[in-house]
């Protein structure tokens, strides 16, 4: 491709309209990967209450009969469910199944000109689609500015893209799965392997090794003096991901900065009541957070605010 073709391609304007796109795949992810791990979920479950085998090698002696009946009684349900996926059934209005018509489907545009509501029923839209959309678009149009046009934008734009996917998942669930947290760290290793990312690959190891076992340290410290949970292993995957992508010098401004903007969320949603049960919030936003102002504003730098420039 000519250097003209992709000062075009890789423009910011560009990039953001691509980013809208990317943003309406996924608001899918966001709200259909949880629900797949519940249904695998439940089918583990069914497959343990079974096992009649398992529970005897546990507890040593057989298994009652209503295991069997309540693992065959989720089987049941298991196969009456239709099939569920990313890609299938086709996007529709959880009140009334209307299914979203391609025009509905446009990215911001298509929830303006239904005003928030559904088509069918009227019922309201959550704002926080458009809003998904518009922040990819926004980052991709970023990322444009940040690296130019050169082809290793758009790797950088699927990094900030899976970054917004797990923040958003974590926020409404409290989990960062492994299907999104495991191959952005083999991605990372890879990038540095090929040198894609900037930082070699020994350099990428070691940002995932300390990633995850600082905050796993920092946890059990936690765990053996409050006697519960700080924090999730999903973190500590995103944490050693950031690692993988940026390199262990990146690891300090990312907690520092992710810590001062959660603990300043944490309190304005104390002071407003909008804690869960249980008080706490989820890490899993702030370290993504953290990680994409590091890659959009450069490691040397974020460093140079803390006073760490080398």
């Amino acid at each position: 491709m000519s250097a003209e073709s992709l000062n075009l391609w890789l423009s910011p304007p560009v990039l953001a309209l691509l980013g809208l796109c990317i943003g309406s795949f996924l608001n899918v992810v966001v709200h259909r990967l949880p629900r797949m791990m519940e249904r695998d979920w439940w089918s583990e479950m069914a497959q343990h209450l079974a096992d009649g085998e398992e529970f005897k090698h546990c507890f040593g002696e057989p298994p009652p009969k209503a295991l069997a009946a309540a693992s065959a009684e989720l089987d049941k349900k298991l196969d009456g469910l239709t099939p569920y996926g990313l890609a299938k059934p086709r996007s529709a209005c959880p009140a009334c199944g209307h299914q979203i018509r391609w025009h509905e489907n446009i990215p911001v545009f298509g929830w303006l000109r239904l005003g928030g509501k559904c088509a069918a029923c009227k019922t309201r839209i959550s704002p926080r689609y458009p809003l998904i959309e518009l922040a990819t678009g926004l980052l991709f149009a970023a990322v444009g500015w940040r690296f130019g046009a050169h082809p290793v934008a758009l790797m950088w734009c699927g990094v900030l893209a899976t970054l917004l996917a797990l923040s958003a998942i974590d926020w409404d669930t409290t989990l960062l799965p492994d299907d999104i947290t495991v191959p952005l760290i083999g991605a990372g290793l890879l990038a540095g392997a090929m040198g894609w990312s900037g930082i070699s690959l020994s350099q990428a190891v070691w940002g995932l090794l300390i990633g995850y076992f600082s905050l796993w340290s920092i946890n059990e410290l936690f765990k053996r003096v409050m006697g519960k949970e700080g924090m999730g292993m999903g973190d500590f995957k995103l944490l050693a991901a950031l690692g993988a992508w940026l390199g262990w010098q990146a690891l300090l401004p990312i907690i520092l900065i992710s810590s001062i903007i959660g603990s300043v969320v944490g309190l304005g949603m104390k002071f407003t009541r909008g804690l869960r049960p249980g008080g706490f919030i989820p890490f899993g936003p702030f370290l993504a957070g953290a990680g994409a102002v590091v890659i959009l504003a450069g490691t040397q730098r974020v460093l140079g605010w803390i006073g760490q420039g080398y």
